[in-house]
């Protein structure tokens, strides 16, 4: 098993439109959080080309609670010189020594596998430690890795909510821990950079899909390709009218990268696809390019479909960030890769011990 690696396509894009970005992280010294999970993997993969192609002489320390697990998956990475492990909380982890130039933020939690009193802790708790080692670190650059999930509820009327939108979700509502949690895990950056000095940047990510979701989690999207993968009828366990748009996270690496380096601190940016799909014709679409048949398993309700679309127009008019493989092309490319894989397709593959945050579906 060499672990999680994603086409030479798929990485050499990452280099095609973040090249300038990522020129500007030679010889800088990265902490990351979240590496062993999908964006995590992602990131990894991604910087681990750009500095053998560019020679950029990173140094990537990754904190994970099990290190040894995580390398042992992927001796890819646990051989690539660049990186380095830390284990440990983002709660309560020992801060290495030394100057780091950026902190990446991305680890977070899931009601799949903390309690939700543990879920918010962890988010809250959580991105105050890392604050705290970005300042202690001078770290010129902190980006927070929040969700769509701060906006609560779709209304109806807004088909791409964009950053500007006041709402949030029902704080009494257990369901709505994860996306409290992001909202004040915001507020602990804003403080941090009031009181610390420091300019911490805030990526509100969406849904996805790719290499490396996991197929056996609680990811629509997942579930379908890996229904099309064993060549079965995909099922889509809803009335399927949910609205959704998905990003390639070939896209999202970009994304990430430029707005820590370049976006402005505080002023959050939405990551994802503008293109809204509902759940049911996500189902068909996936069937359409595996060749296979879908079935929704209940009829269509009278309630308005809950839509989860962002406005990407701040991204795209401030950072020249663009959706550029289309929703077509990350089917097609992920169910490649799966296919290209010696070992079965249907292990989840970005799976990592405590999940992928429930809202990014």
């Amino acid at each position: 098993m060499n672990g999680f690696q994603p086409a030479l396509a798929d990485l050499d894009h990452v280099l095609a439109h973040a090249e300038g970005v990522l020129t500007e992280l030679r010889k800088q010294r990265i902490f990351l959080t979240g590496g062993t999970g999908f964006f995590g993997k992602w990131l990894l993969a991604a910087l681990a080309h750009a500095n053998a192609r560019l020679g950029l002489d990173l140094g990537i320390t990754v904190l994970t609670r099990e290190p040894e697990t995580f390398v042992a998956r992927h001796p890819n990475f646990a051989t690539n010189a660049a990186f380095a492990w830390v284990r440990g909380d983002t709660r309560d982890f020992a801060m290495p020594k030394g100057h780091f130039g950026h902190v990446l933020h991305a680890a977070t939690a899931t009601l799949a596998g903390d309690s939700p009193q543990a879920l918010f802790a962890t988010i809250v708790d959580g991105t105050r430690r890392v604050a705290d080692f970005a300042r202690t670190a001078g770290a010129a650059n902190l980006l927070f890795v929040s969700s769509g999930a701060v906006y609560g509820a779709q209304p109806a009327a807004i088909t791409h909510v964009a950053e500007d939108y006041r709402g949030a979700p029902d704080c009494t509502l257990i369901d709505a821990t994860y996306g409290e949690g992001k909202r004040a895990a915001e507020t602990a950056c804003a403080i941090a950079a009031r009181e610390g000095g420091l300019a911490p940047k805030i990526a509100r990510c969406f849904a996805f899909l790719g290499p490396g979701l996991p197929l056996d989690a609680h990811f629509a999207a997942g579930n379908f390709i890996r229904d099309a993968l064993r060549g079965r009828e995909i099922e889509v366990a809803s009335d399927g009218t949910a609205v959704r748009s998905y990003l390639y996270p070939a896209d999202l690496v970009i994304w990430l990268l430029t707005i820590m380096m370049r976006g402005v601190a505080l002023r959050p940016y939405n990551v994802g696809s503008d293109r809204a799909i509902s759940i049911g014709e996500l189902a068909e679409t996936i069937g359409r390019h595996a060749r296979v048949l879908h079935r929704v398993q209940k009829a269509p309700g009278t309630a308005q479909p809950h839509r989860y679309v962002p406005d990407i127009a701040r991204a795209r008019s401030e950072l020249g960030l663009e959706v550029r493989i289309d929703l077509d092309d990350a089917i097609a490319r992920t169910l490649s890769w799966h296919r290209s894989l010696a070992r079965p397709a249907l292990i989840a593959t970005g799976a990592s011990p405590r999940g992928i945050a429930h809202t990014h579906f």
